[in-house]
């Protein structure tokens, strides 16, 4: 039996640790001691605590002593990997990691390896690697891909997977999962350490973290306090329905101004911009806001991060590029705009205030709406409970199988029974049975029957050795487009100066820029521009004014509602007296709407049915989502239309169902609409005539490598991968029906695009359980779905901006004074 070995910190280390005025932490010393013994692990630990020191702790302290024991530098080699999600993550560790490793006077190098180092220094890390490597997974992977991956990484004795949860239950976590099974195949003696502040389900992290079958240790740090979170409202007014939420702009920037500084997180991309120019409108005092999203320009987004760190600024209006481990410990409050969606993604948010362990983080949320406000309270429930939410496994995503093939034979020879072993190793494919490995080995090789007579599909040959790359340009062609980020295609914006020649400080979507005329203005990078023109695949636009800009919408903006809040919502609407914490205006709309109708009840599935602009209305309260709304309106709808119903439309928020119509719904029409074997025929066929599977197909194609986005400088439009895409599937269907990339595309699109667990789910669930009502009138609760502008005709995260708030709350209050006027003729 093999003794326990209790890691020694040396003195250097413990002297560093006072002159901080700081103690090594029992959960740090375990770390420790874990890598002593080649243990895994996966350390929780709130924001504050010192997680990332902990990770990198055992690796300074195991690198120091080889150095002090006469070893170079370069037979150290490169030790320890830190594999972060966001680039600027691996910045600013960069910049926390140096201070002890200066202040120590150790003699280790760090470096960072990410999309935007230079070819001069990748070129000098594969010569000479740096002890520690800081990079993201798409960099791991291109590096995996070289000839010498192997000695690159022969020295490896750890890999630090930071915000871990981040990764897993996600196409990023399936591509990770493979990069650290091709890791192990080339070096098995690294350990793996997993760093995160909130995990809903440890073990299936642990799982998922650990090679096939062998999960890692889990080590918890917990803190004693709890963050303080509250609601922050608009005491005459909050709005039935909208996303923005700027009906609380005053209170926003008043909470600002009493902090020393403040984070800002919204939840899409649009609203950074829209909320950001709310708060400019009104800050008469001209305190220094910024604004920061992923769309922004590297040097912006870079400029925001320093200016922080000086504490130059007092506030960052930001979406969900920054909560994600960037730290300030000057920052004391998080103002979270909008519901937060999540409770685990909430307390990610939380964490960004406020770096002492032993301190609450302070943080205020702003619903939207009415609706939003039983969410955030449901939220702080949740926190004050410490429960926490997170989607269960899943299997890993197929289509990154063919990446993974073409990413070994790019590095060495290889046999498709090595490759498949490896597969074997990720805990995401552990299930991957052969027969499928075989199709996409097959797809890999040569494309399959319909496309093997096309050169470029030609992509493996086979040798003695096994098989290897047919040419460079495939190797030119899978290494420039490594990853699994399928972007809607993107044009650069320039701010002009003077005719042609100016500043570029972002992108907007294709979509979007192709809308535009000449004169048009729009919000970007927290300033008003006046649209020019398209020039060399570039949006050319001027500073100006004006009275109502448009606002750039990104596809996919919008964050799903978790099925532990959701259902959280569902309960909360049935305690009364927890309404007592609600504001006033919301708790009056509950209240109307138990008189006037029903509450939704967490038994029963309330349908409520009334005659609205000259069309029926059927709503059904199902607090699941969007996605699986969405579905759920296109299945009802196609059988509405089989038993000539005459649907016409419908909306869906997160909470509900709206379908127009222009016949009368009755109580017996909803247990066949509402039936579970709608799952059937209703889904067949709207998936094989919608485009939602060749949507599903672009993505399925690009990360398989079947079509690229990038080829030596140029980068497709995303019409033309789309034409492509278009013509590949239609061919396929025709020629192949039974092609693998079918298949996944089918998967692709059931797990990614319509939450079939979660409607499947519902309609299992309440089938024969609901409460159908008929109405003279729209119910109070009713207004925020169906007065909600977006359906499945209106896309993008930015649609909802557009929509007035004035005249959505004047034709709100118009409806409540009618069920105000029909419930006092009741009594």
């Amino acid at each position: 039996m093999t003794a326990v070995k209790r890691g020694i910190i040396p003195s250097a280390f413990k002297e560093w640790f006072s002159a901080k005025h700081w103690k090594v932490r029992p959960y740090q010393q375990k770390m420790v001691s874990a890598f002593a013994n080649q243990e895994s692990t996966l350390l929780i630990a709130p924001t504050g605590a010192g997680k990332t020191l902990s990770g990198f702790l055992p690796s300074l302290i195991d690198i120091d002593k080889g150095l002090s024991s006469g070893k170079r530098q370069q037979e150290i080699g490169l030790h320890t990997l830190y594999v972060s999600p966001l680039k600027a993550l691996t910045y600013d560790i960069n910049r926390n990691l140096s201070a002890p490793i200066e202040q120590m006077g150790l003699a280790i190098t760090v470096d960072a390896r990410t999309g935007d180092t230079t070819a001069y220094r990748r070129q000098k890390q594969r010569k000479s690697p740096p002890n520690i490597l800081l990079t993201t997974p798409e960099s791991l992977m291109l590096m995996l891909s070289y000839a010498d991956a192997a000695k690159i990484f022969a020295n490896l004795k750890c890999v630090i997977v930071d915000e871990a949860h981040s990764f897993a239950n996600s196409k990023r976590g399936d591509f990770m999962s493979l990069a650290l099974a091709r890791l192990r195949w080339l070096n098995s003696s690294f350990i793996r350490v997993g760093l995160s502040a909130t995990v809903a389900h440890p073990e299936s992290l642990a799982n998922w973290l650990g090679p096939s079958g062998e999960p890692v240790n889990i080590l918890k740090a917990k803190s004693a306090v709890k963050p303080k979170v509250s609601i922050l409202t608009n005491r005459q007014h909050i709005p039935f329905g909208g996303y923005m939420a700027k009906y609380a702009r005053k209170e926003i920037l008043n909470a600002i101004t009493k902090a020393q500084t403040s984070l800002v997180f919204v939840n899409t991309r649009a609203q950074a911009e829209l909320i950001f120019q709310s708060l400019w409108e009104i800050n008469s005092d001209a305190l220094p806001i910024a604004i920061y999203h992923g769309s922004l320009s590297k040097e912006q987004r870079t400029k925001t991060e320093a200016l922080m760190a000086e504490g130059k600024l007092r506030a960052i209006v930001a979406t969900s590029a920054l909560e994600l481990g960037i730290d300030w410990g000057n920052v004391d409050l998080v103002i979270q705009v909008g519901a937060p969606k999540g409770v685990s993604r909430l307390m990610q948010r939380i964490g960004r205030s406020n770096h002492t362990l032993d301190e609450p983080s302070k943080a205020l949320l702003v619903p939207a709406n009415r609706f939003e406000s039983l969410e955030c309270l449901a939220a702080i429930k949740a926190i004050k409970a410490g429960d926490l939410d997170g989607e269960p496994p899943i299997s890993g995503s197929l289509d990154i199988i063919p990446q993974y093939i073409m990413n070994c034979v790019c590095s060495q020879a290889t046999t498709p029974e090595l490759v498949y072993s490896q597969i074997l190793d990720a805990a995401p494919y552990c299930g991957v049975d052969k027969s499928t490995f075989d199709q996409l080995w097959a797809f890999t090789y040569d494309g399959g029957y319909a496309l093997k007579g096309y050169e470029r599909y030609n992509r493996l040959s086979q040798n003695e050795d096994g098989f290897t790359p047919s040419n460079k340009r495939v190797i030119m062609r899978h290494r420039q487009n490594i990853g699994t980020i399928v972007e809607a295609g993107r044009l650069r914006v320039k701010k002009l100066r003077r005719a042609h020649q100016g500043k570029i400080i972002g992108e907007v979507e294709e979509y979007f820029a192709q809308q535009l005329v000449k004169g048009d203005s729009f919000y970007f990078a927290g300033e008003v521009l006046v649209f020019e023109g398209i020039r060399d695949m570039m949006v050319e636009a001027r500073p100006g004014k004006a009275k109502e800009p448009k606002i750039p919408s990104y596809m996919g903006g919008q964050m799903p509602l978790s099925t532990y809040l959701a259902d959280a919502v569902r309960s909360l609407i049935n305690q009364p007296k927890a309404w007592q914490k609600l504001p006033k205006l919301v708790r009056d709309w509950l209240q109307l709407q138990q008189a006037f109708s029903h509450l939704p009840s967490q038994t029963k599935l309330l349908i409520e049915h009334f005659p609205y602009r000259k069309s029926q209305t059927t709503l059904f309260y199902t607090f699941e989502g969007r996605k699986a709304n969405q579905t759920l309106g296109m299945l009802i709808t196609r059988r509405m239309e089989k038993q000539g119903l005459k649907p016409l439309s419908f909306s869906i928020t997160d909470y509900g169902l709206s379908i127009a119509s222009i016949n009368t719904i009755q109580a017996d029409d909803i247990t066949t609409l509402f039936n579970p074997d709608i799952l059937g025929d209703e889904l067949e066929d709207w998936m094989l005539e919608a485009s939602m599977l060749k949507r599903s197909f672009r993505q399925v194609a690009v990360v398989s490598g079947l079509i690229e986005q990038q080829y030596h400088s140029s980068k497709k439009t995303m019409r033309q991968v789309t034409f492509s895409t278009d013509l590949i599937y239609d061919t396929l269907r025709e020629y192949e029906p039974d092609h693998v990339l079918l298949k996944v595309t089918r998967e692709n699109a059931q797990r990614e695009l319509l939450d079939l667990e979660r409607t499947a789910t519902l309609l299992f669930r309440f089938h024969q359980n609901f409460e159908f009502i008929s109405l003279a009138k729209p119910s109070p609760m009713s207004i925020p779905i169906v007065l909600d502008v977006r359906s499945e005709l209106i896309t993008g995260a930015g649609t909802q901006s557009l929509l007035e708030q004035a005249n959505l709350y004047q034709e709100a209050v118009l409806m409540l004074d009618d069920v105000r006027l029909l419930l006092e003729g009741n009594n």
